[in-house]
């Protein structure tokens, strides 16, 4: 990770964030960039911070879960933080398994509607 600092444009265009979605991680402190009158510089502890964000969203996780989970870290150390990470992945695991059962009972449903309708044309 580039230990070089950012400018809040750099930053929306590196991690492909709207300007409104940087502000909001700032106003809900997952980052803390550096103040220089009215601009903003983030340092590389920001930038590590937002790649880890940005992958937590990926993997659908809440703000307020990644929120705490980098937390554990500034409080409790690694060793605390990688167990959360499992604590956390499990629990989204268990939610991803849910939701595709859902999407393919879902799928079979809309299929099932459309072939006989399809049927009654024919």
């Amino acid at each position: 990770m580039s230990t070089s600092r950012l400018s809040f444009k750099e930053m929306c265009a590196r991690y492909d964030v709207t300007p409104r979605t940087l502000r909001h991680y700032e106003y809900i402190e997952l980052l803390s960039p550096d103040r220089e009158g009215r601009a903003r510089f983030y340092s590389g502890r920001d930038q590590a911070r937002m790649t880890l964000i940005m992958r937590g969203r990926r993997f659908g996780f809440a703000l307020e879960d990644i929120r705490q989970w980098l937390l554990i870290y500034e409080k409790e150390g690694t060793t605390a933080q990688m167990q959360a990470w499992i604590d956390l992945a499990d629990r989204q695991m268990k939610e991803l398994a849910d939701q595709r059962r859902q999407l393919d009972e879902t799928m079979s449903e809309l299929q099932r509607l459309r072939d006989e309708t399809a049927a009654s044309l024919g």
